[in-house]
């Protein structure tokens, strides 16, 4: 791994951080392109992602569950139903080409993106006289 590299993956790192602390987004949304960008296959990035989204997650719920913000009963109900997705999902992810998973994921990202846009809007359009 070279020096760039290390100083990308820290930069993504800082960045990921910032963003999840914001507006606690998952930091597989900025984690799996960017990887991808330092040369990491897509498989290979989002699992990379599962792991190094751990201390973002720890850190983030610390500081929000000082804050009053974590509800720990329903956060725990939710993790662990979803050992059960991640486990199906992995199983997929390593059975369809790259070039599918890749599609796959981006059309998330759009998906996302389409959600976030129509609840802003929806959202200033209520609050219009």
């Amino acid at each position: 791994m070279s020096t760039t590299t290390i100083a990308l993956a820290i930069a993504l790192g800082l960045a990921a951080g910032v963003v999840a602390g914001m507006f606690g987004v998952g930091g597989g949304i900025l984690f799996v392109p960017a990887l991808v960008a330092l040369g990491l296959g897509q498989i290979e990035a989002q699992a990379t992602s599962l792991l190094a989204i751990l201390p973002t997650v720890l850190a983030g719920a610390w500081n929000q569950h000082r804050y009053g913000n974590l509800r720990v009963r329903t956060a725990l109900i939710v993790g662990i139903a979803s050992i059960v997705g991640v486990e199906v999902g992995a199983r997929v992810a390593t059975g369809v080409a790259e070039d599918t998973l890749r599609r796959m994921f981006g059309i998330l990202l759009l998906a996302v993106a389409a959600q976030l846009v129509w609840r802003t809007r929806r959202r200033a359009s209520s609050t219009l006289p």
